[in-house]
């Protein structure tokens, strides 16, 4: 179905309504039931809230917890804080039961968002359970609960009934508005559609919102607006021309043409002569590694999971072809693999486990935007199931997908006191270390992968454990990663010794979410694809960013260019959609001089013009640059 303007409408519509639904919903329970007065910013003593049960108060003191692990920030005030509470509350929701109706959609879960109380799943649930779990809708909400708790084991970020984002849940009367809205026959064949949760993404925050925070100031003023002002959702058409074109292109060269990705890929320019030379050992695909590194709704990773899937097919038959040993798995990391043919017992062991390796292997997605790292992640898992779907493999068979790699860049924890009570615990070295990855960290909710960790991150591991000689060794690699190691086990442990204080366990997921960034930006990418941020810099990271990239400093866009061919490995390919004036106005001469022709090689441009990304105000190109080697 073609997401045309009448269609994105209708959905428009849906979540702008839902999005009110939830947001009234949740306000008044802060306000009535938990002592939290989103309007005002003021919250009532613990102790005042006598009205409530027993299950309430425990949510009254996270939600306290949570609100302080926000305002520990010094630009967060109650009010802010709240606004978030009540935003995020109302966004997991919302993706939460879209989550349910796109499953149920692709035949991967029994009717049980569709129809409401009548769905069938819901049915059979209370004719077994009887009257034990009470009303109608008390028996509905368990219901739910337990699928979320099921589908939390693949999809924590989303489905985890105790993380911050997700401790409420609306009322009967709020609930049953929105499984009317999410019901509606309007939107009813959407469920089916991948992009279905991009534009759900995008719409939740309004053009007004938008428009608003740009009349406000021209520069965005936080890592909030920065990633509110900059979601466009990317044509179909584009991802295509750009994914086609990177990681179509280079594996059409690694196999001198002999692919079927040349008459899959319907955008894939190659010159009716263009025949290159197969390489003398073909790339295992699961060293192949694309990132997108604004990934919103990871629009480009689904459709390159699709060119993944065949990739990896004709890795098998090339294998089979050449014998074991033809595949090249050198990684540059520490992953240890074995030839295809040796890790699976047969050809089927190895096409049912494709989509995981996919979504561990090979597609890697950054965000500042914690919300697109929930939906990302959604989106990856859900064109899995479909894979699995389509091959016959029945639920039960398909393999847990890990936790992928798509990361959200949040903010270092800045509780001062958590941070002493955490460092007492670890070895002096190791607790120096902590402190001083904390301060690295710093600017990463406005930053992403535009932070130089990697770079930085030699010279801080020898200020703590000295030096290893001139040069950044294999010494100091092992001694950052046996020592990330240790930090990881002591903030998981620290986290599960911190439950009576929530605010412990967000410190410590903070700060490992924080490591994850770390492991990101250390690999060596062959696909960099984006729809990047443009315009003015960010007010609060405009002087290290003029610092870091002066030759890209006068634009973001510039700048996600510059940064992106800096993951790529020589050979490796960027492909990008941005505004096309970067191609000819003087300001961009630098820029084009000394990036694009300088450590690049154009290779491909398509001069799209206005009107391409939904409402963006600006005349875009796409095009692909090849880093030179």
């Amino acid at each position: 179905m073609a997401f045309d303007q009448i269609t994105r409408n209708r959905l428009q519509r849906f979540v702008t309504e839902a999005r009110r639904t939830l947001e009234e919903e949740f306000t008044r329970q802060l306000q009535n039931d938990y002592g939290m007065d989103p309007v005002s910013g003021t919250v009532a003593p613990f102790e005042s809230l006598r009205h409530i049960n027993d299950q309430q108060r425990e949510s009254a003191r996270i939600l306290r917890d949570t609100l302080a692990h926000y305002c520990a920030s010094s630009d967060t005030d109650a009010k802010s804080g709240l606004d978030r509470i009540v935003r995020e509350q109302a966004f997991t929701v919302l993706n939460r039961l879209a989550a349910l109706r796109m499953a149920e959609a692709r035949g991967l879960l029994i009717e049980s968002v569709g129809n409401g109380y009548q769905a069938k799943g819901f049915q059979l649930y209370s004719r077994l359970a009887g009257a034990a779990l009470g009303e109608t809708g008390d028996a509905y909400r368990v219901y739910l609960h337990s699928i979320f708790d099921e589908l939390s084991q693949d999809l924590p970020g989303l489905f985890d009934r105790f993380s911050p984002q997700g401790r409420l849940f609306p009322r009967e009367a709020a609930l049953i508005q929105v499984l009317e809205l999410i019901n509606h026959g309007e939107i009813d064949p959407l469920w089916a559609e991948d992009e279905t949760i991009g534009w759900i993404y995008q719409y939740f925050n309004s053009k007004e919102e938008r428009k608003a925070m740009r009349d406000a100031s021209q520069a965005p003023r936080n890592s909030r607006e920065l990633a509110v002002r900059n979601q466009f959702f990317t044509p179909r058409y584009v991802v295509e021309f750009l994914v086609d074109n990177t990681l179509g292109q280079l594996w059409f060269n690694w196999t001198g043409g002999q692919t079927c990705l040349h008459d899959r890929c319907q955008y894939l320019l190659v010159k009716p002569d263009e025949q290159p030379e197969p390489a003398k050992r073909l790339r295992d695909p699961r060293t192949v590694k694309l990132i997108d590194p604004a990934c919103g709704s990871m629009h480009f990773g689904l459709y390159a999971l699709d060119l993944f899937l065949e990739i990896y097919r004709e890795a098998w038959d090339w294998e089979q072809a050449h014998g074991p040993g033809c595949l090249d798995t050198e990684t540059g990391g520490s992953l240890d693999l074995k030839p295809l043919s040796q890790t699976y017992a047969d050809q089927a062991a190895f096409l049912h486990d494709m989509p995981r390796l996919i979504i561990e292997h090979n597609i890697y997605g950054v965000d500042i935007d914690p919300r697109a790292a929930q939906i990302a992640s959604l989106a990856l898992w859900l064109r899995a199931q479909r894979a699995w779907h389509e091959a016959g493999v029945k639920a039960k068979d398909r393999p847990r997908v890990g936790r992928g790699n798509v990361v959200a860049a949040v903010a270092p924890p800045a509780e001062v006191e958590l941070r002493k009570r955490f460092m007492e615990g670890l070895d002096p070295l190791d607790a120096d270390l902590f402190e001083r990855t904390l301060f690295l960290l710093k600017g990463l909710p406005e930053l992403g992968v535009l932070l130089h960790v990697e770079k930085e991150l030699p010279s801080l591991i020898r200020n703590v454990f000295g030096e290893h000689g001139a040069l950044f060794k294999d010494a100091d690699i092992a001694q950052w990663q046996k020592a990330e190691t240790r930090l990881h086990e002591a903030l998981t442990e620290f986290a599960s010794a911190a439950r009576s204080t929530y605010q412990g366990r967000l410190f410590a997921q903070d700060a490992l979410q924080g490591l994850r960034i770390i492991e990101l930006t250390r690999e060596v990418m062959d696909v960099v694809v984006m729809n990047p941020p443009f315009g003015a810099l960010a007010a609060v990271t405009k002087d290290q960013l003029v610092k870091t990239y002066p030759r890209s400093k006068n634009d973001l866009l510039s700048i996600f260019v510059e940064r992106g061919l800096e993951l790529l490995r020589g050979g490796g390919r960027l492909g990008a959609i941005t505004s096309r004036t970067c191609f000819f106005l003087s300001s961009f001469q630098k820029w084009r001089e000394e990036i694009v022709l300088g450590i690049s090689r154009p290779e491909v441009m398509a001069d799209l013009g206005f009107g391409v990304m939904d409402d963006a105000a600006v005349e875009a190109a796409a095009y692909v640059l090849e880093k030179q080697a």
